[in-house]
């Protein structure tokens, strides 16, 4: 007889006590546990493999100490194929998945990492401004927030390039051509990378890092910083921050173009041209790539061709960079409006006024969209129809892309400061000062807000024990 005793206290997964008669399931190698991806964040959907269980037994699997799924061995001890959805309440860090016997009584673990990242500009080649997945902050502790670390990144300088979270690592570029890279919990530095000049933000994705430059991409091993490739062709991609979908990566020219390149190898895919300069970021969605353009157009190229789709025209130069959602893209313009574009045909569905000029990037959440504004307001609009929802004001001009995580709006004033408003009512709930203009914009990851401001310094700020959570260690 083989009797079976699973031990649960809060924190901790499963501990199996075992005792065997001699009689039951045939006992095979020490049991083991892979999983499919290794970390990723709350709702990520994983596949569980095991072997070396009891042949043709149930073996339950846990994330933590909740139980989530039941597999059947086959007479090896194996098994494959079970899916986990990653619960919405886990937090960052490390978290234990569990497989426990029935029969056998033979018990497996192993780490999962939870991680809410923010890996490219705006969070993603949509460039939605948008993390669905944070669960640490929200509106009723972000008046908590302080102070957790600064890093120094140089010479204070005015700059736009923004940081970017992924893998446990914050990745931020300083007009003095390095691309600097820490650890985001702790802010120690990991390596750094010259770029020659730099005014946009790195991207992460499979593992390599890529950051634009005055002479043209460059790409990183994003744990270690070891050189990849460079790629001139690319030209002057000082302002532009590169979006990396389906193994392309795709940047806007100074030199009057929007780029598309291989992103394993560098090589070009092919070059678009635009009427004038285009420091605004690509946002890549649903096979288009759309960019801004000083010829006050925004256009969408074909993806995978560069053949153009079809342009639309505003009232002024565009530095805003378009962000996608539900088949529209709403973009920004030096004529003091904000614009939103069905996403297939280019037609114009609405223009919303603002006080100022819009070189901040729209964020859309929720069925609203954010921006700031030169007039020194951050302004929420319907998204569907342009209505008008709310304005909160800042100290100063808003040049600061928002960044909007479970209920709340981030974003950083030329007067220092960055803020953090209710997004659905407007309400300022937290500021802090800085010791320059941030004209950075925020990413929130994890459970902490990341942000350059010109006094030279990269600032993390969190609860007070938000970074004890993120002190994983490196399984990945």
């Amino acid at each position: 007889m083989i009797m079976n005793s699973v031990l649960r206290s809060a924190g901790q997964f499963p501990v199996v006590l075992a005792f065997c008669a001699g009689v039951g399931a045939q006992v095979f190698a020490q049991p083991s546990l892979t999983l499919t991806p290794k970390a990723g964040p709350p709702t990520d959907r994983v596949t569980v493999n095991g072997a070396g269980f009891g042949g043709d037994e149930a073996v339950y699997i846990y994330f933590d100490t909740s139980e989530l799924a039941i597999a059947t061995t086959d007479p090896s001890g194996a098994f494959g194929g079970i899916r986990l959805t990653v619960p919405a309440s886990a937090t960052p860090g490390e978290h234990r998945i569990s497989g426990v016997g029935q029969e056998s009584g033979l018990a497996a673990d192993t780490v999962f990492i939870v991680r809410a990242d923010w890996p490219q500009f705006h969070n993603g080649p949509e460039r939605q401004g948008y993390n669905p997945t944070e669960n640490a902050l929200n509106v009723t502790n972000v008046s908590g927030m302080q102070v957790l670390w600064a890093a120094d990144l140089g010479i204070p300088y005015s700059i736009f390039a923004s940081p970017t979270v992924s893998g446990g690592l914050v990745y931020m570029p300083w007009f003095n051509g390095i691309l600097h890279v820490f650890e985001a919990a702790t802010g120690k530095p990991v390596w750094s990378a010259p770029v020659g000049g730099v005014d946009n933000s790195a991207a992460e994705a499979s593992g390599i890092a890529y950051m634009g430059g005055y002479t043209g991409i460059f790409a990183f091993d994003a744990k270690t910083g070891a050189s990849l490739w460079t790629a001139s062709a690319a030209g002057d991609v000082t302002y532009s921050s590169s979006a990396v979908v389906d193994g392309v990566v795709y940047v806007g020219c100074y030199g009057r173009k929007l780029s598309a390149l291989n992103a394993t190898t560098g090589q070009v895919i092919w070059n678009a041209p635009t009427g004038g300069i285009t420091d605004s970021s690509p946002a890549v969605a649903n096979g288009i790539a759309y960019v801004g353009s000083f010829d006050r157009r925004l256009y969408a190229f074909a993806a995978t061709t560069g053949e153009p789709v079809w342009t639309a025209t505003t009232g002024s130069f565009i530095l805003s960079s378009p962000s996608v959602a539900d088949g529209q893209v709403y973009v920004g313009s030096d004529d003091r409006k904000l614009y939103a574009f069905d996403a297939v045909t280019g037609q114009q569905l609405w223009a919303a006024a603002t006080g100022g000029d819009v070189a901040s990037s729209p964020a859309v959440a929720n069925g609203v969209v954010y921006v700031g504004s030169g007039d020194k307001s951050l302004y929420a609009f319907d998204a569907a129809s342009g209505q008008p929802l709310w304005s909160a004001p800042t100290g100063a001009a808003i040049r600061s892309s928002p960044a909007v995580a479970n209920g709340v709006v981030y974003v950083g004033s030329e007067d220092g400061r960055l803020y953090a408003f209710d997004a659905a009512t407007g309400e300022q709930l937290w500021s802090a000062a800085t010791g320059g203009e941030i004209d950075s914009s925020p990413a929130v990851a994890n459970g902490i807000v990341y942000v350059g401001s010109d006094d030279g310094h990269l600032y993390a700020f969190g609860l007070p024990a938000a970074s004890t959570p993120l002190k994983e260690r490196r399984h990945d």
